[in-house]
């Protein structure tokens, strides 16, 4: 087993990685940035190495830099966390020529399962069915035209590098294929340095349900069963849950199947994903793509199956085979995990950065707090503001869901605005409590939660009647002191 292991990331899913270390007496190094000199990640780990400025290109995804620190700390292997390295062949090649044990998979299945171009590809040949689509990226604009007519709209533009919803977009009509296709490949561009864009058939009321897999270093490939991760912003997910209020033990096994068998196509090794798309009426099941790592949502898988991926992880980068069986796995009870950011939902859900003055986590039974900060902490402009992955666990949905009714009211953080609010409201939405998911979800939530809204006029209304009440009680003489709407203060006469 490894006595040192560096971790090529930041935030959460450093402090993450290196718990699962210190459990495992393995001695952590953390890298840091100016801005995240004072970090958290920084403070708990055993050593902490400057790799550069704030911008991730100057140092979080300077791999020469995380090698050289790797080497200077004297730890034998890197986990990668999620996102900045973690999918990057290149990098991996150049961790093994090194001498290094890259946590992970090999550069190969990265590569194979790294476009979703390639990835489509591959799956295909493994017999597994696919969303209706391009195997080949659009080489013009009449090409799109001619393909999105030979499928029929709706139709989705997505770019083959990258995920997060980079280069993605819904088209409902031929009107609006020219602009969308334009914009996706300048986002592709400039997100991934390839503006490769593909075409498939838009799947209407669609969830998004992934597979978490799990293979080793001796042919051994499982599956941990399902996470329903359909609630998105801008393609994004935000609340994750395990089970999926869907899926049957058979369709489980079902999908499983086929993500054990993308899995074996690429020779894996290590925690992978495969992500599908699932009709919400017929329950028929399409390939979306495979994240090459851990994923943000990890825990609620955790959760219900009692196995803990990121010391499984470890032992199988460090050469030993799984500790579990595919019938070892059983999902017991119900986990729900919300992403805390620092986002403004009433600003389309942008990044809200800034200091943080109070931090109060929930406690509790069944209660998860992945998190990167601390009371005092400052949320940078320079990365994703998320704050932790905050999860709970029941023995059931419906349990799981009160009691993240209750931690959410408990969970308090002051300076900056964050997603905490959002959460409170869709744990009391009636379509999110009956299991009615798709990743259209946000969107129809804000349209109903629009229509609930009273009206500001009856609201004033209402402070006006309370208003004058008071005057008649106390003898108040202005509008300012018996609190009358500024609207309605103009006509206030004592």
């Amino acid at each position: 087993m490894f006595k040192k292991i560096l971790i090529a990331n930041r935030g959460e899913i450093a402090c993450r990685v290196i718990r699962a270390c210190r459990e495992m007496n393995i001695a952590t190094v953390a890298v840091y940035s100016d801005a995240d000199r004072d970090a958290l990640h920084v403070r708990m780990a055993d050593e902490a190495y400057h790799v550069g400025p704030p911008p991730s290109a100057e140092s979080y995804l300077r791999w020469e830099k995380i090698i050289e620190v790797t080497k200077a700390s004297g730890a034998e292997a890197i986990h990668p966390g999620y996102g900045f390295l973690s999918e990057n062949a290149e990098f991996v090649r150049n961790v093994t020529a090194a001498g290094i044990i890259f946590i992970g998979p090999p550069p190969e299945a990265m590569e194979g399962m790294g476009g979703k171009i390639s990835s489509r590809k591959i799956a295909i040949a493994a017999g597994v069915l696919v969303v209706p689509g391009t195997t080949e990226p659009l080489k013009s604009f009449d090409d799109a035209k001619s393909t999105a007519a030979s499928f029929g709209y709706p139709v989705m533009l997505k770019a083959s590098a990258g995920g997060g919803g980079k280069g993605m977009r819904l088209v409902s009509s031929e009107v609006e294929l020219r602009s969308a296709l334009e914009n996706a490949q300048a986002e592709a561009q400039a997100s991934f340095g390839d503006d490769a864009v593909y075409i498939e058939k838009a799947i209407l009321r669609p969830r998004h349900i992934e597979i978490q897999v799990f293979s080793d270093t001796h042919g051994n490939h499982v599956h941990l069963g399902e996470r329903e991760c359909s609630i998105q912003r801008r393609h994004q997910k935000v609340i994750e849950e395990a089970p999926s209020p869907i899926n049957s033990a058979e369709l489980r096994e079902q999908m499983g199947a086929c993500a054990v068998m993308v899995a074996k196509a690429v020779n894996y090794v290590g925690a992978g994903t495969v992500e599908f798309l699932v009709s919400d009426l017929d329950k028929s099941f399409y390939f979306l793509e495979m994240n090459t790592r851990l994923q943000v949502e990890h825990p609620v898988t955790e959760l219900v199956t009692g196995i803990d991926l990121v010391r499984e992880q470890i032992n199988v980068a460090a050469g030993k085979p799984l500790s579990f069986t595919q019938d070892d796995v059983q999902l017991t009870g119900h986990a729900i995990e919300c992403r805390i950011y620092a986002e403004d939902r009433e600003n389309n859900f942008l990044p809200s950065p800034g200091k943080i003055t109070r931090l109060r986590i929930p406690q509790g039974p069944g209660i998860r707090d992945d998190g990167g900060v601390y009371e005092g902490a400052e949320v940078s402009i320079y990365y994703d503001p998320m704050i932790s992955k905050f999860a709970v666990y029941g023995k059931d949905r419906e349990q799981a869901i009160e009691r993240m009714r209750r931690a959410l009211q408990e969970y308090h953080v002051g300076g900056i605005k964050t997603t905490i609010p959002f959460f409170r409201d869709v744990m009391n939405d009636p379509e999110f409590v009956a299991g009615n998911l798709d990743t259209g979800f946000i969107t129809a939530f804000n349209a109903r939660r629009s229509q609930m809204a009273p009206d500001p006029t009856q609201q004033d209304l209402a402070l006006v009647a309370a208003a004058l009440a008071f005057q008649k009680k106390t003898g108040a003489s202005t509008a300012a002191q018996i609190g009358i709407p500024g609207r309605w203060a103009r006509s206030f006469r004592p």
